[in-house]
């Protein structure tokens, strides 16, 4: 059985494909993430060509086909490109960090409304925003874990109970969650978090402005969330964009 169907997407990835064609994965507004072809994309005269790219939002027209790997993409048309983040590097290399994680841990074929809202609504900060790309890439990464069924719980002590914690000496279990001090002394911790590196995620899970001026802080932040989810997912290795990127 086939189908055509329109969707928006946002353009994951891109690569060549015979002397002619290119594939793009895509992740999409209704029927989530999946493979398309565009033949003759690699030729410059292609309608479609330079719309599908990295980064770019689009609509798309396909005919699908179930069971087929790949979907012909008969259609497709600009909704945003965010020229501001194509012309900085830092911005780039966050972006980019956003579309691997994405590509990597959502399965295929699952319509995912809140993710697609949310790489749309953290594109738009990127764009125009004058927060930080790490600080913004921090609040992504947090919401995605969220998105991806995972919780990192800062409210209160996993053993103890106690609330209103600061941070001080405070440790996390990536098991079990967070520990107060006392409790921290008596359990398996596996990352220690100071003062400003505690507030800082608390900030980023709770949407609040941030007040931390510390770029160590920023980037600590990001390697605890990266350890968390290689805890939970085999076989995350990490984002390797960021890495390319250093």
């Amino acid at each position: 059985m086939s189908d055509i169907q329109k969707d928006e997407a946002f353009v994951l990835e891109k690569r060549d494909y015979s002397d002619t064609s290119i594939i793009s994965n895509i992740f999409t507004k209704e029927n989530g993430k999946y493979t398309v072809i565009v033949k003759g994309g690699r030729n410059p005269k292609s309608k479609f060509g330079l719309i599908i790219d990295p980064l770019n939002q689009i609509e798309i027209v396909v005919y699908k086909k179930e069971l087929r790997n790949m979907q012909l993409l008969s259609g497709a048309s600009l909704i945003a490109s965010y020229k501001n983040i194509k012309e900085d590097i830092d911005k780039i290399k966050f972006c980019s960090g956003i579309l691997e994680l994405v590509r990597n841990l959502i399965p295929e074929n699952e319509a995912n409304p809140k993710l697609y809202k949310g790489i749309a609504r953290i594109f738009e900060l990127f764009e125009s925003s004058d927060e930080k790309p790490e600080i913004l890439f921090g609040r992504f990464f947090m919401f995605f874990i969220t998105v991806l069924g995972y919780e990192i719980g800062l409210d209160k002590c996993a053993e103890c109970g106690k609330e209103e914690l600061s941070g001080e000496q405070t440790g996390f279990n990536y098991d079990r969650g967070l520990f107060c001090s006392d409790c921290s002394k008596n359990n398996l911790i596996s990352f220690n978090f100071s003062t400003e590196l505690f507030a800082y995620l608390k900030c980023l899970k709770e949407g609040n402005k941030i007040n931390i001026s510390n770029d160590k802080t920023y980037f600590s932040a990001i390697t605890f969330m990266e350890n968390f989810l290689r805890n939970h997912i085999s076989d995350f290795k990490g984002i390797k964009t960021l890495q390319v990127f250093k």
